[in-house]
């Protein structure tokens, strides 16, 4: 478009210089000032389209990944209670209602240990007691766990949720979970042309792929694929 508008402004200056009358001339000049106002418009519009979608962009996932932080921290919780990770949304929200969590101290005793032929030693053992019990909605006031399932901005659309195990030494199987929904939803009616260049994105500053997640299927992890900044005071971090 811009080089087609560089052509006829050519076009038009050639014309004017060889054939057309001077009392004409002021017609071209008109011509040539919208033609250049519009290259101005165009230029212009190129260089600020791809800054405005980078900050709406940033808007967008900021929602969404809000939303996911809770997925991640309701997932976590579960798994302090019950050992294991779920994908049944409705009985999540219903546990961060009415689970409790068990509050513990562990302490070092020592005790006499009996080895036989009247040899007996003190061994330090540790030893881990439940003192009391907390909600655990504590941990969501203020957060809207009940919608945290629905992806921000999308009509309808909720993110996916799976569990798997990953066998983190021979023989040991470890829960995982996955909560993920695809960029292409949460950015569409913006630039076709930069959604996909978004999709493709791999710098380590940006959320790379297709999908913006928390969690992992493949690895044991409970952090996301977005970068620190969109983390303020606290993020995951990859369990050892």
């Amino acid at each position: 478009m811009i080089l087609a508008a560089v052509l006829v402004a050519v076009g038009l200056a050639v014309v004017v210089v060889k054939y057309l009358p001077l009392k004409l001339r002021w017609i071209a000049s008109l011509l040539l000032l919208i033609v250049s106002i519009f290259l101005g418009f165009k230029i212009y519009n190129g260089i600020m389209e791809p800054i405005n979608f980078n900050k709406d962009k940033v808007v967008r996932y900021a929602k969404v990944v809000k939303s996911l932080k809770i997925i991640r921290d309701a997932q976590v919780k579960h798994y302090e209670v019950t050992g294991n990770y779920t994908k049944d949304k409705a009985s999540l929200i219903q546990f961060i209602d009415s689970a409790q969590l068990a509050l513990t101290e562990t302490k070092t005793v020592v005790v006499k240990e009996d080895r036989g032929g009247g040899v007996v030693i003190d061994v330090e053992k540790r030893i881990t007691d439940t003192i009391g019990y907390e909600p655990v909605l504590k941990y969501f006031k203020d957060r809207d766990y009940r919608n945290m399932f629905l992806v921000p901005g999308v009509a309808g659309k909720e993110f996916d949720l799976e569990i798997g195990t990953v066998e983190k030494v021979q023989g040991l199987l470890v829960p995982t979970f996955e909560a993920k929904t695809e960029k292409k939803d949460v950015l569409k009616g913006m630039n076709i042309s930069l959604v996909k260049q978004e999709i493709e994105a791999i710098e380590t500053d940006q959320i790379k792929g297709e999908y913006i997640s928390v969690g992992s299927l493949d690895e044991v992890t409970t952090g996301g694929n977005w970068p620190p900044s969109y983390d303020k005071n606290k993020g995951a971090k990859k369990d050892k």
